[in-house]
């Protein structure tokens, strides 16, 4: 079995380790990232409620690779929506997109100068994180500098966590 089969299984065994949820949702950054071999991974977490969030978790497979940790809560549902396709997908409880290349993806999937400026990026996940009607978080590995095809069976592990994110990020953002 590889780790990529594994990577349901490895989500879980961080979670039966009941750790505090930033120390998990740390771990899961970590264990996706460097399963799927990306250059970086971060996890937006949202309280909707309140219609905000933040990249609050993030892993970098070195230094070289942008920052891009927030530590304030923002306002999600001012203008992010109409800039960023991707973020209103998110909002309107679409499934997760794949983007095989920033620099071939069709405007209605992204905007590409927005993710020049914001995130540098060249291929991502944008894996939403819903329950009950609701956008919980943002999972996101990306690599730099040049396309990556997402395989359907990459993103049938990805899709496979999901669900078990949402509590982790509940207890989180209600903390």
């Amino acid at each position: 079995m590889t780790l990529l089969h594994a990577l349901p299984a490895a989500i879980d065994a961080l979670i039966m380790k009941e750790y505090n949820p930033e120390k998990t949702l740390n771990g899961v950054v970590d264990i996706v990232g460097s399963t799927l071999n990306a250059d970086r991974c971060f996890l937006y977490v949202r309280q909707p409620d309140k219609e905000r969030g933040r990249i609050a978790f993030q892993w970098r497979k070195d230094n070289s690779i942008p920052d891009v940790i927030q530590p304030d809560w923002q306002t999600d549902t001012t203008s992010l929506p109409q800039e960023d396709p991707l973020f209103r997908a998110a909002i309107e409880l679409r499934p997760s997109v794949y983007v095989d290349d920033v620099e071939t993806a069709s405007p209605d999937v992204l905007n590409r100068a927005f993710e020049h400026k914001t995130f540098g990026h060249r291929a991502l996940i944008h894996a939403h994180i819903q329950q009950d009607g609701q956008l919980w978080g943002i999972l996101q590995p990306c690599v730099f500098g040049q396309p990556r095809l997402w395989t359907i069976d990459e993103q049938t592990q990805i899709e496979a966590i999901l669900p078990r994110l949402q509590p982790i990020i509940a207890a989180y953002v209600n903390d």
